[in-house]
């Protein structure tokens, strides 16, 4: 299934009722969030696969210029993931001046919750950002997990002024905010091995 600029398809899969519509609007979030993150490329290119189950869909989109996503969408169409699964760079598309990033990923907590877990996997070299909207005077909790390998992670303030420089994920950050407005988590991978890990996030 391709999409475009200014109309989405259905994708043409044989199921039926709950599911399909779910997989649909799933495949629709997955494409309006690409568009967003994934720079020129990502305006178009074609839905290799969803998957639906009750927990979310996982969708894989193949951008413009030949990059393979993975995409976590759930029922109210938020999105839970937005990662790099094989990076191309075409000089100019999503992975222009840093060979593997990603974008930019905002967090959103569930209602009444102060917290959240995401889970991802970066390519060797590649990054991915995560935006959390914060108060001055509020506190921020990070912890980024790897399950293989090792990653770094750098936090950044709105003024983009770093809150926290290079940081092993082996150690986790708990600090007062002094700033209001998006706050950026960036998750590093400078090994030579591609790695899975989930990142948790705390705003009090």
């Amino acid at each position: 299934m391709k999409f475009g600029l200014l109309k989405l398809l259905t994708p043409m899969i044989a199921i039926s009722g709950t599911a399909a519509l779910a997989m649909s609007e799933a495949d629709d979030a997955c494409i309006d969030h690409l568009r967003q993150v994934g720079g020129p490329d990502g305006q178009s290119g074609t839905i290799e696969s969803s998957e639906f189950s009750e927990a979310g869909t996982l969708v894989m989109l193949r951008d413009a210029g030949g990059t393979l996503w993975r995409c976590i969408a759930y029922k109210d169409g938020s999105i839970g993931e937005m990662s790099v699964v094989e990076a191309m760079d075409d000089g100019g598309g999503a992975l222009d001046g840093a060979a593997g990033s990603t974008g930019r990923q905002r967090v959103k907590f569930d209602a009444g919750s102060t917290g959240a877990e995401l889970v991802g996997q970066l390519a060797p070299g590649a990054s991915h950002q995560y935006v959390l909207g914060a108060q001055n005077e509020q506190f921020l909790y990070v912890r980024v997990a790897p399950r293989n390998g090792s990653l770094d992670y750098v936090i950044r303030n709105p003024d983009d002024s770093e809150l926290l420089k290079l940081m092993s994920a082996d150690k986790e950050y708990r600090g007062q905010l002094w700033q209001s407005g998006d706050h950026v988590v960036e998750v590093i991978n400078r090994g030579n091995a591609q790695v899975d890990y989930n990142v948790i996030f705390g705003i009090e």
